[in-house]
């Protein structure tokens, strides 16, 4: 039996906020040049003040040593040698922990068991998680590792002795996105090195003095497994995309370091986010918690613990609603709250009421994922009784259809008297009704929170039901907290959108396609001529609309481009739009057809027009007979095209909608057909368009195009939004009530004219600055390039899905590959450098990378210039052709590392027909030699490492944890106190993965 040590228990608990209500800012700053030592040196004092102690510690001798110090002090005990050594070893530094390992020790398993020399066992607290002021904070710099390359990390924060928070520092003036960059440096060459304490950092800290952010270690080690295309099947976050700001409870970010150190490193703020507001989810990433969404789940406890303590539970004063816009994370926010308040003593119960069967099994998912077995979702009502019966069934998912059966059924039951917390996930009108009037009647005890990024107000509140229960307030009380979608594009957090009005409507003059309000009657928007020619819009601009020529790794693949919903106004529009589709694409090959699907349900308000979106129900046999054996035809087609075999019957239609849901999230599907369902609640970040030709308006309008905006990474700028309806008043009024007046100038972006007249004078800059064919001198000019084409790049990927673009491009095809290839031998050369220097000198250098790999040069092409050369060999030609295929592999990120090899293929193939399986042959031969040779020379286990490459290739990643890499390495004792094992196993790593990605995708 463990030994619980002594605690220290405090006297009273301090309500402080995670968060600070206001900051205001230092009115005097200096105004002299600081350079990176100074900044350091004057944040080191700062958090000094704030009581941390500062060590001048740099080795891995003295971190452990502090780290024993501050485990004996925490747990009030002293460790033997022995005792120390093999507790180290197996519990805190294992030889096969990395990153995830130690994530998971430190957020799940926080008390290890250590074995004392006697025999009996004492529990170790790594961290006080129920009292934090137990904890140690201390602060380190400039501390030194070895590695792949000797490095110096800037600032480490220490708790009870393990690095926790690191943070990377540039002088004032230089991106941040390089100490981004500097951090994946560390994470590749030195953060595992020695005893890897450093892979115990949870969070990371950038700032430049003036620009200060934050983000969990998975964001960065996602980053660098999709930097170095390692396609693991985990979902990461997986870009600078992901780093956030931090902000006071008013939403105003604190960007400066001074009070980014006064208020997140403030010792109870911190040690709340690394123990509270941390979320490691089964995908086995860390999800750390932006200030808005810990102001919220805190407000909700704080009016938890006052309406307990005033004695206003079953009333409006015990709850309130939590506005925060589309997109923002409110199911993290919610669970979050719902699992503290699942903590609490007095709390018995915690409801999370969805309102639709879609969205309870989407919410079970996310509860799933954020905790397995955290929450209880129920298939009926019988179930729901048994759970709300159930004491340990302390959260409960369910629909708001479900719980008012159950108390339509149970006019008295004992869960009505427990005290319970009921969550309202999008709390629209639905809600508002005589079922939230028989709940809150039965349920004595409650509390009730909404949860909404599109409120209710007197202004879109409809004239209907109870007129005390209208709005959004009225129903729920208070506004706890604000997070608009202004202040979600403002902090980057979801993406503004980009909107075109189109219309297809046949006049005596011809099709107008631009600029056109809609003649509103439906047999004219119905007509079949319509119909055809919206389709044909759609089939035309389908790839420059989800930009199909854009390649970017997600979640396990290589995708190409983005995938799409179409919103129609009714189900007899959505089996039009459906059979029209089907006419168009017969004649086409399987390959050149879009994939579309169709989902529609019975509505019983399907024909009102209405700010909310009608309510779509599971219940397919409601439907008419045509419109259910349509979709039953519909779904024969989905099954034929995935081997599936789902129908209209209940069950199968349901695991219908969960299919389809799951195959556009993995961009499986490109298009799909719906009418209500998706359009509410629906994530999926591969999602970048909407075609709407729907009557959309208020909080129908903002759900429907938030399903097009969530963060992805650098290729995807914006949510796109194709009406073929006349919707700009309705767009500028919803955004006026769900921002503010001036949303519209934030929330949308600038008109195709300012895009392009920016785009043209930097490339007249570009041509004038740097003609082709100079030479580019001195490091200045080549940052000056380097920035110039970025620009350009960033530039260009939002002009591309403008009509107006098409044919506007200024420079040729061969110009932009050329200039391209100077910006990627730049790319090379600066890598090298920082790479031979150890600590690069180019802290100001940040290159567009992604926004070049949504151009690449595929092999396929290559084939078909080296098929164009032999057969004009001799003829003259043929030297103009091999010219373009060395521009054109320069000019391809994944294309360079392969250039002998094509080069190579080229000289040595000699006939003209086949090339394709002469490329394959003689791919096989060189991949087998190379290995061969790298076998040899690290003299790894053979038959391990070509099984280990073999399931790399059939995974399509090089697994960088667990135990299959030491299989492959030669035999040596990991514990010996001279090897250097850990460098010889990154050294390996990092060739097989050149290897890996020199052939990957070239059979």
């Amino acid at each position: 039996m463990s030994e619980t040590p002594l605690r220290y228990e405090p006297i009273a608990l301090s309500d402080e906020s995670t968060v600070v209500a206001e900051f205001v800012p230092e009115a005097v700053r200096d105004s002299a040049y600081q350079s990176e030592a100074a900044l350091e040196q004057a944040f080191i004092k700062q958090l000094q003040a704030q009581a941390y102690d500062y060590l001048p510690i740099t080795s891995d001798a003295d971190l452990i040593a502090n780290l024993r110090r501050q485990l004996e002090r925490l747990n009030k005990t002293t460790f033997s040698d022995a005792e120390w050594e093999h507790f180290f070893a197996t519990c805190i530094a294992g030889a096969s922990d990395g990153i995830l390992e130690k994530t998971a020790r430190l957020q799940e398993d926080h008390v290890q068991v250590l074995r004392r020399d006697d025999g009996t066992v004492k529990n170790i607290y790594l961290i006080d998680k129920a009292n934090i002021h137990n904890n140690a904070l201390q602060v380190i710099n400039q501390y030194e590792a070895t590695g792949t390359h000797a490095t110096r990390f800037d600032v480490t924060v220490l708790v009870n002795g393990l690095p926790m928070v690191h943070v990377e520092l540039k002088r004032r003036g230089v991106d941040i996105r390089e100490a981004f960059n500097q951090i994946n440096r560390y994470q590749r060459d030195s953060f595992w090195a020695g005893s890897g304490l450093f892979e115990y950092v949870q969070l990371f800290v950038i700032s430049n003095g003036t620009l200060t952010k934050y983000y969990s270690n998975t964001v960065r080690d996602g980053h660098l497994k999709e930097q170095a295309g390692k396609r693991g099947k985990r979902r990461t976050a997986n870009s600078f995309a992901f780093t956030s700001w931090w902000a006071d409870a008013r939403n105003q970010p604190i960007t400066e370091l001074t009070g980014f150190a006064k208020t997140f490193f403030a010792k109870h703020s911190l040690l709340n986010v690394l123990t509270r507001y941390c979320v490691f989810d089964v995908d086995r990433k860390l999800l750390v918690m932006r200030p808005y969404q810990i102001v919220a789940a805190e407000k909700i406890l704080q009016r938890i613990a006052t309406a307990t303590n005033h004695k206003q539970l079953g009333s409006v004063a015990a709850g309130g609603y939590i506005w925060h816009t589309t997109g923002s994370g409110k199911t993290l926010t919610s669970f979050k709250a719902a699992q503290l308040a699942r903590g609490l003593p007095e709390i018995d119960k915690v409801l999370f009421v969805v309102d639709r069967k879609d969205l309870d099994y989407q919410t079970m998912r996310e509860y799933e994922r954020f905790e397995r077995g955290a929450a209880n979702s129920n298939a009926s009502t019988a179930v729901l009784q048994k759970q709300l019966e159930d004491p340990s069934a302390r959260i409960i998912i369910t629909t708001i259809q479900k719980l008012s059966r159950f108390v339509a059924k149970h006019a008295k039951h004992p869960v009505y008297g427990a005290h319970v917390v009921v969550i309202f996930d999008e709390c629209h009108r639905s809600q508002f009704g005589d079922m939230h009037a028989e709940i809150t009647r039965r349920f004595n005890r409650y509390h009730l929170f909404g949860f909404t990024g599109t409120p209710i107000f007197a202004e879109n509140a409809g004239t209907a039901g109870n007129p005390l229960r209208r709005t959004t307030a009225q129903a729920f009380g208070d506004k706890l907290h604000t997070y608009t979608i202004v202040d979600a594009i403002t902090d980057k957090n979801v993406l503004p959108f980009r909107i075109d009005y189109i219309n297809t409507i046949k006049t005596q003059a011809g099709i107008k396609d631009k600029k056109v309000p809609a003649i509103d009657t439906e047999r004219a928007l119905l007509a079949p001529e319509r119909i055809s020619q919206v389709v044909k819009y759609i089939r035309e601009h389908f790839d420059q609309k989800t930009k199909r020529a854009s390649t970017y790794r997600h979640d396990g693949k290589r995708l190409a481009g983005f995938n799409s919903l179409f919103a129609c106004a009714s189900i007899e529009a959505a089996k039009r739009y459906y059979a029209e589709f089907v006419t168009q694409q017969e004649a086409l090959p399987t390959a050149k057809r879009l994939k579309v699907g169709l989902i529609y349900s019975f509505a019983a308000n399907e024909e009102e027009s209405e700010d909310l979106l009608g309510e779509e129900d599971f219940e397919t046999d409601r439907l008419d007979a045509s419109s259910r054996d349509f979709l039953d035809a519909a779904i024969r087609d989905y099954n034929a095209l995935f081997g599936t075999s789902f129908d209209t019957s209940a069950d199968k239609f349901q695991n219908y909608y969960k299919d389809l849901s799951e195959r556009l999230k993995t961009r499986e599907l490109d298009l799909v057909i719906v009418v209500n369902m998706f359009l509410t609640g629906f994530d999926a970040t591969t999602l970048n368009t909407l075609w709407a030709d729907k009557d959309l308006k208020s909080h129908g309008l903002v759900q429907a195009y938030s399903r097009t905006n969530r963060i992805l990474n650098s290729v995807k700028t914006y949510g796109n939004i194709i009406s073929f309806r006349n919707l700009e008043q309705a767009t500028n009024d919803a955004l006026a009530l769900f921002g503010n007046k001036d949303a519209k100038g934030i929330v949308l972006l600038k008109p195709y004219a300012d895009y392009y007249k920016d785009y043209e004078q930097k490339i007249a800059e570009l041509v004038t600055g740097f003609p082709l064919g100079t030479a580019i001198i001195g490091e200045a000019a080549r940052k000056a390039f380097i920035k110039l084409f970025g620009s350009i790049l960033r530039l260009k990927n939002i002009l591309t899905a403008f009509d107006d673009f098409a044919g506007q491009e200024i420079l040729t095809e061969r110009e932009f590959q050329d200039y391209q290839s100077i910006y990627l031998n730049l790319y090379a050369e600066f890598r090298s450098t920082a790479e031979a220097e150890k600590e690069s000198i180019n802290d100001d250098v940040v290159f567009e990378i992604e926004l070049i790999k949504q151009v690449e040069i595929n092999v396929d092409y290559i084939l078909l210039l080296v098929e164009r050369y032999l057969k004009k060999k001799g003829t003259g030609e043929d030297k103009e052709i091999r010219a373009n295929i060395e521009r054109a592999v320069n000019a391809s990120p994944s294309l360079r590392n392969k250039k002998d090899l094509i080069e190579d293929f080229v000289d040595s193939v000699t006939t003209k027909s086949k090339v394709d399986a002469q490329w394959q042959a003689f791919v096989a031969a060189r991949k087998s030699e190379e290995l061969e040779r790298i076998i040899a020379e690290e003299n790894l286990n053979a038959e391990a490492a070509r099984s280990f490459i073999e399931n790399a290739f059939r995974d399509g990643s090089i697994p960088t944890s667990g135990t299959a890499i030491t299989t492959v390495l030669p035999p040596v004792s990991r514990f010996s106190r001279d090897n250097n094992h850990a460098a010889k196993k990154q050294s390996v790593l990092d060739k097989l993965t050149a290897f890996f990605e020199r052939y990957f995708g070239l059979s």
